[in-house]
This record gives structure tokens, sequence and C-alpha cells, in this order.
């Protein structure tokens, strides 16, 4: 048995969901895939998909393995790359997850020029406003929001936003406006999940003095959008990045407060596990991202952005 062979058709049954669809696109019958995957399975002595007449899951063993089978293919892919430096160009499967708003918003219509000057690259991409471990996980990229404290990964600087304190007009006439950090212990502070663990929210004065506020609320999300939108309801008070409250702010839904306070600045990077070889097809997708933040006339991801070079110290 072949095992990468049998890795690579495992890989491909779980990305297409089904053992047909495996076979054609690696130019196989059929039946050639499903033995390559029994084979597997025997040499595991364990299964890795169950099986219906209509239907493929993974097994448990099936979903870990997967992610170590996608990971060793992408290696080969850049070793592949590496052996053909000089003329190495991007190709390969590029395993990419962001944020869901700035997913949408900021990455997407990326997405179209960055295929059509790298035709050998296919992008696979998963929004989540999770941290993913990517290494883990077997991708390729990630783009945070925050800096990466993780020693196994490299980041690389693409932007800034900043984040914005604000609250409903209906939420600050019935509440009063809060005019010192400090005040907010007395407010209802709708809580981000991945923004902060602690439920602290960090500001500087004019003066430089730093504020440290523990926060609380009656809301708790994992999603920006339905944090905006909940603080649009006049439910709270709300601490995001600007490109998720920016169309609330201009349509009137929230208003900015502590003008005389202002948060740390939210860096945006793109984390990559931490290589001796950087694929072709991870580096053009970094670079091309870069130069389209920073590129004249463009609305960058954030109104702080304006002057921010596009690359950053590697963490």
């Amino acid at each position: 048995m072949d095992r990468f062979a049998s890795m690579q058709a495992f890989a491909r049954v779980v990305e297409l969901g089904s053992f047909a669809k495996a076979a054609e696109r690696m130019g196989i019958s059929t039946s050639a895939c499903s033995r390559q995957v029994a084979d597997l399975e025997a040499h595991l002595d364990t299964r890795l998909l169950n099986r219906t007449t209509r239907s493929l899951s993974l097994t448990e063993s099936g979903h870990a393995f997967h992610l170590r089978c996608v990971q060793l293919i992408a290696d080969l892919e850049d070793a592949e790359q590496v052996a053909h430096a000089g003329r190495e160009r991007p190709r390969g499967t590029l395993r990419i997850t962001c944020p869901v708003n700035f997913g949408l918003h900021h990455v997407s219509p990326l997405l179209g020029p960055f295929l059509r000057k790298h035709p050998d690259v296919r992008l696979d991409v998963s929004l989540s406003d999770r941290m993913v471990d990517i290494v883990d996980e077997g991708f390729d990229l990630a783009i945070r929001i925050g800096e990466s404290r993780s020693t196994s990964v490299i980041a690389r600087k693409l932007a800034e936003s900043r984040l914005v304190t604000c609250a409903s007009p209906a939420y600050l006439e019935r509440h009063g406006t809060p005019v010192t950090p400090g005040q907010l212990g007395q407010h209802n502070c709708l809580i981000y999940e991945y923004l902060n663990p602690r439920n602290e929210w960090r500001f500087v004065d004019r003066a430089g003095t730093e504020y440290r506020i523990r926060v609380a609320g009656n809301v708790h999300t994992n999603n920006g959008d339905m944090h905006a939108a909940v603080a649009a309801q006049g439910l709270g008070i709300c601490f995001e990045p600007d490109f998720i409250v920016a169309a609330h702010l201009e349509a009137g839904r929230l208003v900015a407060i502590l003008p005389d306070f202002t948060p740390p600045a939210a860096s945006i990077y793109a984390v990559y596990p931490s290589r001796r070889h950087l694929s072709a097809k991870v580096r053009a997708f970094v670079d091309f991202v870069a130069a389209a933040f920073a590129a004249p006339g463009r609305r960058a991801p954030g109104p702080a952005e304006a002057g921010i070079a596009n690359t950053g110290k590697p963490r």
C-alpha cells in the first residue's frame, strides 16, 4: 500500500464528500479510490469514515487523522515548491481562517483578484470568531485582530483598526453618558468573548495615563456583528473594533462615547505556522493582502489605518 497516496485519496474524499468525485478529481476509478481508503483504514486498524448509501461522515478518529493528513499534504506541496526554488509559483490548496465580519467585508473582496493573479491556487476559507489553533487544525494562515502571543506561529502586521466605546442614543438617554472610564462600572457593558477574556477594557487619556476597567453586563456574545446589533437595540455599552460598528455609527444607531479616553489600537495580523521555508502560496497571499490594505485610495478596514505600514515585526 502506498500510504501517502491513500492519505491523499482519503483527504480528497473528505474534501469533496464523495468517492466518485474524489476519484474523478484524482484521475482514478471510484473502486480504486474506495480501495485506497479501505486499505488505509485496515493499516490503521480503525474506521475513518461512516458510510451510508447517501452520505459520508468522519468518525472521531477520522476527524483527527484528517487534520494531520491535510497538514502533511500541505507540507509535501511546500517541500516541492522549495525544491523548485527560482521557478516556484504559488499553487495548491491554501487553507485560511479569519473573523466573520472582517472576512466578509475586507477579505472576501480580495479573493477574486488574488485567484486571477494566481490561478494555480485553490482557496479553502473558514470564517470563525474563535481563536483557531492553526497548527493543530491544519490551517496555512489566519487573519487575526490583536497580537498573537504563541511562539509556534509567525505574525505579520497588515494594518491597524481602533476600538470604539459606544452605545445607542436610547440607552444613553435612559442611563446617562459616562464621561470617565471609571463610570463604566455603573453601566451595563456588553461582553464580547474574544476581545478580552478578563472583561477588562483599557484606555489612555490625553496625558498618557492608562486605565484598566473591569466591566460587567447581562449579555455575552461570541460574534462581533451580534454584539453591535445588541448595543444598537439599546441594551448596553459595547467596546468593538471600528470596522464592526462603523455602519451603526454612520447611521446613528450607535454613538461613540468617552472621546477623551482612547482604547489601544487593535492590530490586524496575518498569522502562519513557524516553518523554515514559507510556502509560495502563503507568501503570495500575505503580500497581496498587505499591498491591498496599503493601496492609495482603497478603503482600509478601519479609520485608524491611514498611513499604517503594510508590514510589522514578526512575533
